[in-house]
């Protein structure tokens, strides 16, 4: 038997982290070994909140950690992945706290990881129909231009690269430095990349979208930045790969 952990990434998702915990299907509860939440040092009640679910719903295997300082998007990743491989699990679950993805999927994400044929999943939006789930339409064609550089300078065919949630084998976890990946969002895409050289197995699952009000999506500002940072991870790695450049975090 596999062991599994579940991670759950929050950021002032007081209002939502319930939500969350609730819909992931019982027999998920019941089989992985741990759900763990790790607050990134939210303004809100968050913590607390966790804390209050964890005691009313008798979770034994849910563990609340509070990041003393907000580490970044991706460095809250970092201190997990350190967590689950500390600890000997098999397969970590990175499922967020704001409510966009769907935690009822979980099984349907696990399965090609279980199975031994995958070494990373993810559930891509671009293969259902954005759209209908309230993405707007700019974010859209953001993600689709994105993508299909990544694709080129990777010489990859994935739907997306942008999606948080996602499935991964400890086993692969252990071949990448990881913690040489951005703190910051982009961590999904410099991991993608490291995987992407050791020659990983990545499979993409269809999931449906969803924005509504109480999930958070980043301001114009921020995907802005998110997007320089993306190009520049490119360049990056196809200067590391052409031998004119030596980057730290390619270097496998």
């Amino acid at each position: 038997m596999k062991k599994i952990a579940i991670f759950i990434p929050t950021y002032n998702a007081a209002q939502t982290l319930p939500i969350v915990l609730d819909r992931i299907p019982r027999e998920i509860k019941q089989k992985v070994k741990e759900i763990f939440v790790v607050d990134n040092n939210s303004s809100d009640n968050t913590y607390m909140t966790a804390v209050q679910y964890k005691s009313k719903s008798k979770l034994n295997n849910l563990k609340i950690i509070k990041n003393e300082r907000n580490l970044g998007y991706g460095g809250s990743q970092k201190k997990a992945y350190k967590y689950v491989l500390d600890k000997g699990y098999d397969i970590v679950v990175m499922l967020h706290g704001d409510a966009q993805y769907a935690p009822e999927l979980i099984p349907q994400l696990l399965k090609p990881v279980e199975e031994g044929k995958a070494d990373l999943v993810f559930g891509s939006r671009m293969k259902g129909n954005p759209l209908k789930g309230g993405m707007p339409f700019y974010r859209l064609i953001g993600n689709k231009v994105l993508t299909a550089i990544e694709n080129y300078v990777l010489e990859m065919n994935l739907s997306e690269y942008h999606s948080g949630y996602r499935v991964y084998s400890c086993a692969a976890l252990r071949k990448l430095p990881f913690e040489k990946c951005s703190n910051d969002y982009h961590f999904d895409t410099d991991i993608l990349i490291q995987s992407r050289i050791k020659n990983l197995k990545i499979k993409e699952i269809p999931i449906p979208t969803h924005y509504g009000k109480e999930s958070h999506s980043p301001t114009i500002v921020q995907l802005i930045k998110y997007t320089l940072n993306i190009l520049k991870a490119m360049l990056d790695y196809w200067l590391h790969r052409k031998g004119i450049a030596k980057i730290k975090k390619f270097d496998i």
